[in-house]
């Protein structure tokens, strides 16, 4: 097995594949490092570090939730409407038909989930900047100032780049780039908060439940995107 991953490795068509990934994935981890405008580091930290639901939310966002990066809210409107488009299928005919057109079926289905990514980024993204006002973490502004709007357009561009990387990965790198890049955003932040929890006595124990949900999202992640 090892011998055919090395010879795989040493084809000149798989080692660029290899190395494109790397970098999408590289890209990607930079982008969870840029901050939006005008965000108060310090509360934003402490603010996750007192709130659970968010730190974990922020393992499947990649990272870029604690930051409050322009990819903050990560893939999560694309999956969202993923899995709105995969009800859909079983209720509306058209989309039905669809389905069963092969390759431009399956192709109008994914635009469609495209377009539906967005006002779903827009109303996840809202619902974040009114956290972070609350929390002080953001400067307080009326919801059609050109402060909250910029921040809306800012996170929503940041999740329709994230869609765009996942399928350059798709196209010219290894498997699928949705899965990969989610893949990348777990594992990139499972270490910073394992860490403490294991070294406590009863670590294993509290974080055996994260572990099950965070196969359980996996496996769902994963069912989507591969149909």
């Amino acid at each position: 097995m090892i011998q055919s991953v090395v010879t795989a490795i040493q084809a000149p068509d798989i080692r660029r594949k290899i190395l494109f990934t790397a970098f999408i994935l590289l890209i990607f981890r930079v982008l969870t490092a840029v901050p939006v405008p005008n965000v108060d580091q310090a509360r934003l930290a402490e603010l996750f570090a007192t709130n659970q639901l968010l730190a974990l939310l922020d393992i499947f966002s990649g990272g870029g939730l604690a930051t409050a990066s322009i990819i903050g809210l990560g893939l999560n409107p694309y999956i969202n409407a993923s899995i709105i488009m995969q009800l859909m299928q079983g209720v509306i005919p058209r989309l039905q038909e669809l389905q069963r057109e092969g390759e431009y079926g399956r192709n109008r289905i994914q635009q469609y989930t495209r377009f539906l990514t967005v006002p779903l980024a827009f109303a996840q993204g809202f619902g974040f900047s009114v956290l972070l006002q609350n929390a002080g973490v953001i400067p307080a502004t009326p919801f059609l100032s050109f402060e909250t709007f910029s921040l809306l357009i800012a996170w929503t561009a940041g999740t329709i780049l994230l869609m765009w990387l996942g399928e350059l990965i798709s196209e010219r790198g290894l498997g699928n780039g949705i899965s990969f890049i989610i893949f990348a955003g777990i594992v990139g932040r499972l270490p910073d908060q394992a860490a403490p929890i294991i070294g406590s006595p009863d670590g294993m124990l509290r974080i055996l439940p994260f572990i099950v949900v965070a196969v359980l999202i996996i496996a769902a992640v994963v069912f989507v995107n591969e149909g």
